[in-house]
C-alpha cells in the first residue's frame, strides 16, 4: 500500500495501546479480523442489524461492521477476546448457561458484549429494558425469553460489579 493512503491512529485494544497504519476505508471489523485475529468479532450481516460484530468502545456498544478505524483513534476497544477474563464477563457467561442461552454460540460473543453495555448503563434492568436494548442483537437459535432471563441473572448475580 502507498504511504498516501495509508491512516494513523492510536487506540487501546483489550488493554493495548496500538498503532494502526493502514487502510482508512477498511472497515473495523475486519481490521479486529485480519490484523489483530480477534474472531470473536463475528460477520453476520455486514450491515448493522445483527450484532454479531459487538464491541465495546470507551464504555459504549458499537456494531464494528459500521465503524472504520479513524473512529477509535485516541479512544479504548473491548472485544469479547479482552473481555472475556474479567470477573463480569465469568458472571454473564455462567448466566447465559443457567439460563439455556446459548446454543449454535454464533452470536454469543455479540450478546455477552450487549449484556455488559446494558448493565454498564443500568445494573438492574427490568424485562422491557433488557429486551429493548437487546433488540439489536440477532438470535436464530435460542429464543429471546431464555437470553432475557440470562440477562436478568447476570443482573442479580454481579449487583455491585457494575
Amino acid at each position: 500500500m502507498n504511504s498516501e493512503n495509508e491512516f494513523s491512529i492510536l487506540f487501546n485494544l483489550n488493554g493495548d495501546e496500538i498503532h494502526y497504519l493502514g487502510d482508512p476505508t477498511r472497515r473495523l471489523l475486519n481490521v479486529l479480523r485480519e490484523d489483530y485475529h480477534l474472531t470473536g468479532v463475528k460477520e453476520g450481516c455486514g450491515e448493522g442489524e445483527c450484532g454479531a460484530c459487538a464491541i465495546l468502545v470507551d464504555g459504549h456498544l458499537y456494531n464494528s461492521c459500521l465503524m472504520m478505524p479513524y473512529q477509535i483513534n485516541h479512544k479504548s476497544v473491548l472485544t469479547i477476546e479482552g473481555f472475556r477474563d474479567s470477573k463480569r464477563f465469568e458472571i454473564i457467561s455462567r448466566a447465559f448457561e443457567a439460563a439455556g442461552a446459548v446454543q449454535c454460540g454464533f452470536c454469543t460473543p455479540g450478546m455477552v458484549m450487549a449484556t455488559e453495555a446494558l448493565l454498564r448503563k443500568n445494573p438492574h434492568p427490568l424485562r422491557d429494558e433488557i429486551a429493548s436494548f437487546m433488540s439489536g442483537n440477532l438470535c436464530r437459535c435460542t429464543g429471546y425469553d431464555m437470553i432475557i432471563k440470562a440477562v436478568m441473572i447476570a443482573s442479580e448475580a454481579g449487583d455491585g460489579l457494575w
